[in-house]
């Protein structure tokens, strides 16, 4: 017997609410895991829930250090 996944099934479950406020979490805790000055944003694309985490680049020399942090922070997201 052959594994077939079902595509139509998997793709009904990406774009479902619960989806999203996983996605969403998971964004959320990276942005706290790595510290102040980041935020989040989410959105249903066309196939999936997509979120990112957006560091607050107040100065261009900041841009650096919120990269640091933000890949500190990723640990974070697990979980």
């Amino acid at each position: 017997m052959r594994f077939r996944p079902n595509r139509n099934g998997i793709n009904k479950l990406m774009r479902l609410d619960g989806s999203g406020a996983a996605v969403r979490r998971a964004a959320d805790r990276i942005a706290a895991s790595a510290g102040d000055g980041f935020r989040t944003d989410s959105a249903l694309g066309r196939r999936r829930w997509r979120a990112a985490v957006i560091g607050n680049y107040l100065k261009h020399r900041d841009a650096e250090g919120t990269r640091t942090k933000l890949l500190r922070g990723l640990d974070g997201g697990e979980g």
